[in-house]
């Protein structure tokens, strides 16, 4: 019988009513087992499953309800503040996955999440961004959006920052384009190919979706990743005062950057305040910087410090680039860019090579060298096949200048 009733309960309680007390005393005392069985739950699974902590987060509930201007799904500023502890309950830096996709590539775009999700995200629920020249499909968007489990956002790209600018001669570009085709140069006569390396030089950082970011890891449709990454590699890289980290280094093909070391060159002759002591020129150049050696840091696969790109040297020197119109007179790609500016801006030991990380974009493939990791890691990469073996990999002579 319960304490709370008064002694002479039956001179002031029939039956009926008695009856009628206990009954909601013991309806009530079942839904508060329900309710607390349920929110025990609920944060056993917000801490152990990121994908579930993110399904059912505000943000992204709210978001469902927010689309503006091109950008869609996930875009409120409030999560860089609710996720500077992961969804998941780690710590985490600033940072996101990038994707430039088309439409058409739904399934290879897929293929690469689900194994960088499967390898590391699923561990930390990092946001994404994918990237279009056109507004992305309800399909790919929701496609997408059930295979990654941290916050997802799809913007469309603004024209400015996309297609060749007005005050470039077409006539001369044309020209070029021909030129390359008949030289057999891979993409050598797709403006759209010149269009996606002039963005990734000097304008993706610049994007809304990706402004509030510090970091970023790019990832590219039909990409594989060959083994589980279960660190953080942006804590790594902020943690150990890293700017630019890459897995893959080789050489530029000459005939689609003859003139691009010449604009290098006159941008360090009038800037040298911007080249720290011990950067990387020994990397890009055997002269002691009269030529270009060719070397470049394979740039579809990077994680790097977007404060870096938005920096003065950097910014300055992409301007100088952009005033060249090499981007469209030659076929300038990112990856040089990308590698001489931070070759020449960064300290070299600010750039890491992530050995530990299996990774290919066909024809190529990186396989970490250690065995040990190989086990640790479960690759399944071949160490034998890994382009650090090849002839024209620049990797020896990286780890040289880095060791001098």
């Amino acid at each position: 019988m319960s304490s709370w009733l008064p002694l002479h309960h039956k001179e002031y309680y029939p039956r009926s009513v008695r009856h009628r007390l206990l009954k909601v005393n013991r309806k009530a005392l079942l839904v508060s087992i329900a309710i607390t069985f349920f929110t025990f739950l609920h944060s056993l699974l917000r801490y152990t499953r990121p994908e579930y902590a993110h399904l059912t987060s505000v943000s992204n509930i709210t978001a469902h309800f927010q689309w503006a201007g091109g950008i869609s799904r996930n875009s409120s500023t409030t999560l860089e503040s609710e996720y500077e502890l992961g969804s998941n309950g780690t710590r985490r830096a600033n940072a996101v996955i990038l994707m430039l996709a088309r439409n058409s590539e739904l399934e290879s775009a897929m293929t690469s999440v689900k194994e960088l999700e499967e390898r590391f995200n699923n561990r930390f629920g990092y946001p994404w961004v994918f990237l279009n020249e056109v507004p992305f499909t309800d399909e790919f968007k929701q496609r997408m959006s059930s295979v990654v489990s941290g916050p997802v956002s799809f913007g469309l790209i603004p024209p400015d920052y996309w297609y060749q600018p007005d005050w470039i001669d077409e006539e001369k570009a044309a020209a070029s384009r021909e030129q390359m085709v008949a030289d057999n140069v891979v993409y050598g006569g797709l403006s759209s190919y010149r269009n996606m390396c002039r963005f990734n030089s000097g304008f993706f950082y610049r994007h809304p979706l990706i402004r509030r970011y510090k970091w970023y890891w790019r990832v590219e449709p039909n990409v594989h990743f060959h083994c589980d990454t279960d660190y953080d590699p942006f804590l790594f890289m902020e943690e150990n005062d890293k700017i630019y980290g890459f897995t893959i280094t080789l050489h530029e093909w000459p005939k689609t950057v003859p003139t691009l070391w010449d604009a290098v060159k006159e941008f360090i002759n009038a800037n040298p305040q911007y080249l720290p002591e011990s950067n990387s020129m020994a990397y890009l150049s055997d002269d002691g910087g009269e030529s270009y050696n060719m070397c470049h840091f394979w740039s579809n696969f990077e994680i790097a410090n977007m404060e870096f790109w938005r920096g003065e040297a950097y910014s300055k020197f992409f301007e100088h680039l952009e005033s060249k119109g090499g981007f469209y007179y030659e076929r300038w790609g990112d990856a040089p860019v990308h590698s001489i500016g931070a070759g020449l801006f960064a300290r070299k030991d600010q750039i890491h090579f992530f050995d530990d990380i299996g990774y290919q974009h066909d024809p190529f493939q990186h396989c970490p060298r250690d065995p040990e990791v190989r086990h640790a890691r479960n690759c399944t990469c071949n160490p034998f096949s890994s382009f650090d073996n090849w002839p024209s990999s620049c990797l020896s002579k990286w780890e040289r200048v880095l060791r001098s």
